[in-house]
């Protein structure tokens, strides 16, 4: 992940900047790539010790539609579809004109990477995507770790300043309202620092229990995926200079979270996206494994355990390097054979047979009869060894935030710009409607990010 790279100490920090960037995950240090080779004078701040932020946990990949790399993979997509079913798994609530520039640059963004030798050149599929559309590293790493490391070696090569243990806690205005600074809490020294532009990357809320009960009460003992520094920080700095939020209400819950030990541990969406089922505690599936993730973990939530076990084998185990990591954290459960992987989970071994069984016929006749699955059926659970995960839904990503422009730039309640002023990711709300897809959120932070910094460079140009 980021342990390599090494921050700056506060005494270099400067007076003045052209752009400050607020946080280190993946929106972040895009942003601040983009803004220094447009010319900009930029820093980053990250509150925490560790860089990447929420990214840092992401471990399925990247959506884009109509990439070589697709066609390379034999996919014919269409930027269109991704918009579509974009919208509809969002619950019609996305914000259009955010959707449609968030798909239409998403190849952009994958080439965008590669020219900076960051490739991803493997596909596989996610929850409410029927194309192959989630890009992610040949090797099969977890993306997160892979993007942070390699934006973070982009970042020493161009030699962008980066501080860590800086928590930024008041935006300066001047006598205009706009931006033109920040005040910063760096290790004990207080300092306010002049900037010309600032952007929010600060991530979202999942980790706060004061956001959590002010704005989804019911889901304030929920576990959560999130990173211990996801507190919305960036939502109450931009309210205090009168940003507008919304949608706060939407929080989504992901459905494959490994909650038996101390630390949660999120599945990600890959595993079902290369073949795995989920299963009941008799061993029965009860959802289509790869609808959206709003909706599988209300299925899950009303089982009787409100929990589900996650069942694959040897080949699905092959294509998912993420789950080697699992494993060694003591999260996968084996088996030799099916019957005797059911017996490890206290289940009637026929039944759990006769269920997987019954997925390798749908998988064989391409059609899953009792649900509906159209995607992650490219291989059967016919190879030892097999596995399971016990797995049960937590808090996951916030999908609302700022209220913001497709260029980013943040509005307050009545619909202006605050000048200066720019929020990208997680931060920002309206791109993901009532439910994110899984691998939206990382394209995300690329899109919006680069967004952020060819932004924020225009209005320092133009000052």
């Amino acid at each position: 992940m980021a342990e390599k790279f090494q921050p700056l100490s506060v005494g270099k920090l400067a007076d003045d900047y052209d752009v400050i960037i607020i946080g280190s995950g993946g929106t972040g240090l895009t942003a601040a790539i983009q803004a220094h080779e447009l010319g900009m004078k930029v820093a980053v701040f990250e509150k925490e010790e560790q860089l990447g932020g929420n990214t840092n946990r992401a471990s399925s990949g990247m959506n884009a539609a109509e990439t070589n790399v697709q066609l390379k993979h034999g996919v014919i997509d269409s930027v269109a579809d991704f918009y579509h079913e974009t919208y509809k798994a969002g619950g019609r609530l996305n914000d259009k004109d955010m959707l449609g520039y968030f798909v239409y640059h998403s190849a952009l963004a994958i080439d965008w990477l590669a020219d900076h030798d960051i490739k991803l050149d493997d596909i596989t599929v996610t929850g409410g995507m029927s194309k192959k559309r989630t890009h992610r590293p040949a090797s099969l790493a977890p993306i997160g770790g892979f993007l942070v490391k390699n934006l973070l070696r982009v970042i020493a090569n161009e030699q962008i300043p980066v501080f860590n243990k800086t928590r930024v806690t008041k935006l300066v205005q001047d006598s205009q309202g706009k931006i033109s600074g920040v005040r910063i809490n760096a290790n004990g020294l207080i300092k306010t620092i002049n900037a010309k532009t600032v952007v929010l990357a600060t991530g979202g809320f999942g980790a706060s229990k004061e956001y959590i009960a002010r704005f989804r009460p019911d889901l304030k003992n929920y576990k959560t995926t999130n990173q211990p520094g996801a507190t919305g920080d960036g939502l109450k700095l931009a309210e205090d200079v009168g940003a507008e939020l919304m949608q706060m209400n939407l929080v989504q819950v992901h459905p494959t979270v490994q909650q038996d030990h101390p630390h949660v541990y999120l599945i990600g969406e890959a595993v079902r996206g290369e073949g795995a089922i989920l299963v009941d505690a008799q061993g029965k599936r009860f959802v289509n494994e790869l609808t959206t993730r709003k909706i599988v973990s209300n299925a899950i939530t009303a089982l009787p355990q409100h929990s589900a076990y996650l069942i694959f084998d040897q080949g699905i185990r092959e294509r998912v390097k993420a789950i080697e990591f699992y494993d060694k954290t003591g999260l996968v459960i084996h088996g030799d054979t099916i019957a005797e992987l059911a017996k490890k989970l206290h289940m009637d071994p026929t039944i759990l047979e006769e269920t997987v069984k019954d997925w390798n016929s749908a998988v064989d006749d391409h059609h899953d009869q009792a649900f509906g699955r159209t995607t992650g059926m490219d291989r059967k659970i016919t190879k030892p060894a097999f596995f399971a995960i016990h797995i049960a839904p937590a808090i996951h990503y916030t999908m609302g935030g700022i209220h913001v422009t497709p260029k980013t730039q943040v509005l307050d309640g009545n619909g202006d710009i605050i000048k200066g002023l720019y929020a990208a990711g997680e931060v920002a709300g309206g791109l993901h409607g009532n439910n994110r897809v899984g691998g939206n959120s990382i394209a995300e932070t690329i899109v919006f990010g680069r967004q952020a910094g060819q932004q924020a460079t225009l209005y320092v140009r133009n000052l």
